[in-house]
């Protein structure tokens, strides 16, 4: 479905890709991720033919892709991180619009107007001007003008940014289903969790260049990183935290408010060890949690940076 390779794009000094490769196949929600300048927005306007780029190939649909291809950009939507319609215009009315660049024929384009309203929850809000919609309406009118015409390939950038919990949900059910009608996604986020809902594959790209891609377990099998230990203690010493730092499956352990937090090496048997020498220093336990390594936790592990930076 996209096939990117050895892309360069320079912004005077600064290589924004450097020699950037993807694969995207067809039917899959793939995930992009990245910390702020890590080159996504770049390679995604490279991939559109938003933006001149200095080396490299890339083909969609199996063609070469340019700024006259408009074969193949009617194959494509987009749904941009910043909300993109016209405050003068209602729900209805915006998404005519965007449909009727790819779509002339106006039966054909109501219908799947219609369609789109229906799909996005806004039946009830056909007639609203945008200003009048809340935060998380306002994304899904967003979401409907980008996929009304059917595209085959959509490309998602944060669109569950700053939206309320219902309606995230009701966003990435979207999502899904569009996936399951045969639309291949590529789509970033902040949000890890989504990524891990959504995904089938993910790719960690940092100063323009992959660092690291598979599934998420592919990726979570990378890392030192197993599962974080949480326990409520009491009197724990900074001799304690020395010992459970030294032992071979601990990679770091805390203690703040009442609450030991260790992490563990992958494969390791760190619960029951660490249990067995609390419960050997007397120490007063309360609730234990184990989590599994997280998404978050490969990507602070490989770039060393938090995915919000």
């Amino acid at each position: 479905m996209i096939e990117v390779k050895n892309l360069v794009k320079r912004y005077g000094d600064l290589v924004a890709l450097d020699h950037f490769n993807l694969d995207v196949r067809d039917g899959e929600i793939f995930g992009l991720l990245g910390p702020n300048g890590s080159g996504k927005s770049t390679a995604i306007n490279c991939m559109l033919s938003l933006l001149k780029y200095d080396k490299g190939e890339i083909s969609l649909f199996g063609e070469p892709m340019s700024p006259e291809n408009y074969k193949i950009k009617k194959k494509i939507g987009v749904v941009p991180q910043n909300v993109a319609v016209y405050n003068e215009l209602t729900v209805v009315e915006n998404i005519d619009y965007f449909c009727g660049l790819y779509v002339k024929d106006k039966a054909k384009r109501k219908a799947l107007i219609d369609e789109a309203v229906e799909f996005v929850g806004l039946t009830e809000f056909r007639k609203f001007q945008p200003h009048k919609l809340s935060g998380g309406l306002l994304r899904r009118l967003n979401i409907a003008c980008g996929i009304a015409h059917k595209p085959e390939l959509i490309f998602m950038d944060e669109p569950t940014v700053a939206v309320d919990p219902q309606s995230r949900n009701s966003i990435l059910e979207g999502i899904r289903r569009l996936n399951e009608q045969g639309a291949t996604i590529v789509y970033t986020s902040h949000y890890m969790e989504e990524v891990e809902q959504l995904c089938t594959r993910i790719m960690i790209m940092d100063r323009g260049r992959e660092v690291a891609m598979g599934t998420k377990e592919e990726l979570k099998a990378m890392i030192r990183s197993g599962e974080k230990i949480t326990i409520e203690a009491m009197g724990v010493t900074s001799e304690h935290l020395a010992q459970l730092r030294g032992m071979e499956d601990v990679l770091d352990a805390e203690y703040a408010d009442g609450i030991l937090t260790v992490k563990c090496r992958a494969e390791s048997r760190g619960l029951a060890e660490i249990v067995s020498y609390m419960r050997h220093q007397k120490l007063v336990m309360g609730k234990i949690f184990s989590e599994p390594p997280t998404l978050n936790d490969v990507f602070l592990e490989i770039t060393g940076k938090e995915l919000r930076d």
